[in-house]
């Protein structure tokens, strides 16, 4: 019998543990439907912003050596209107969950993208209050003050299963005091972790940095980052993981890399770096090797292992 590796999330039945993270090649309808004919379990629109956005000069993503990427895309998208668009024809035309990035420049923004995703055929929204790429903007997923206000509003207003996209946190003061905030809102699930901002990247033979926007400071991804994910989604499930689920993101190429994250906690797991590097083919490919760990282990269900990372005695 095949090990079980479907989830549910917010009352939405995923084929598999396995999905795309908001962000790569994900900006347009056709994007958007090569993930839709992929293997992957759910369909996460590009992040969006109130008004189209050209994003910033180029070059601004570069593939690294280690299955790593650095980025400084400036959230490049068709502004949300058309995401409403397509999420009726992606729903209409695939059976699988349909989930929006909204990441609005104000908390005005967020409001008005909120109320217009309720009305549309999304299945779950995705707040995202941690991109590291927009130029003289804070990221807002590090002011646990502006978060808490955030999500007071957003969550009074929103009538769809919320998931959060958090950046990256490295202090347990900073864990324990988002946590805090979390768990006052009827917060769904939360992604852990995006990029790791403002890392540079230089080209020793041209003496230059690799990508153009700020001076050659971007997100850092890939496996690069994989540890650092693995350790927010750890503490994360340790704080909330009683009630708020855990999307684990960064730095996963293989099966055994889901099954680390599911050991620490993640109920499923998003696709980025990999996604980018590989195409619509690294899903099924992931999900394969997923199920083959688990059979050598002994595993039937992700149940049986969600969260029981053993401690050194």
């Amino acid at each position: 019998m095949q090990p079980k590796i479907g989830v549910t999330i917010g009352g939405f039945e995923f084929e598999t543990c396995i999905f795309n993270a908001s962000g790569p090649k994900d900006e347009t309808l056709p994007l958007l439907e090569r993930i839709a004919k992929s293997k992957a379990s759910a369909i996460t629109m590009k992040s969006c912003t109130l008004e189209p956005r050209v994003g910033n000069p180029e070059p601004r993503y570069v593939d690294l050596p280690g299955k790593s990427s650095i980025n400084s895309m400036g959230l490049p998208n068709l502004g949300y209107k058309e995401y409403i668009k397509f999420a009726k024809t992606l729903k209409k035309k695939y059976k699988k969950p349909v989930i929006a990035s909204i990441c609005g420049m104000s908390l005005q923004d967020n409001v008005t993208m909120f109320q217009a995703f309720n009305n549309s055929a999304a299945d779950i929204i995705e707040f995202n209050p941690g991109s590291p790429n927009t130029i003289g903007k804070p990221i807002v997923g590090y002011d646990i003050g502006e978060m808490d206000r955030s999500l007071a509003k957003l969550t009074k207003i929103c009538k769809k299963p919320l998931g959060v996209k958090l950046p990256p946190y490295f202090d347990f003061v900073h864990f324990e005091g988002m946590a805090k905030v979390l768990q006052k809102y009827p917060v769904e699930y939360v992604s852990c972790i995006n990029a790791i901002g403002n890392a540079l990247v230089i080209d020793p033979k041209k003496e230059q940095p690799v990508i153009k926007p700020k001076g050659g400071f971007g997100g850092l991804g890939g496996r690069f980052i994989k540890y650092t994910a693995l350790a927010n989604v750890r503490k994360f499930y340790e704080l909330v993981g009683n009630r708020i689920k855990i999307v684990g993101v960064g730095g996963i190429f293989t099966g055994v890399d889901v099954f680390e994250f599911i050991l620490a906690g993640a109920t499923a797991v998003q696709l980025g770096t990999v996604y980018m590097q590989e195409g619509p083919k690294c899903f099924a490919r992931i999900q394969m090797e997923l199920v083959s760990y688990m059979k050598k282990r002994g595993y039937d269900s992700l149940e049986d292992f969600r969260g029981k990372l053993k401690t050194l005695d």
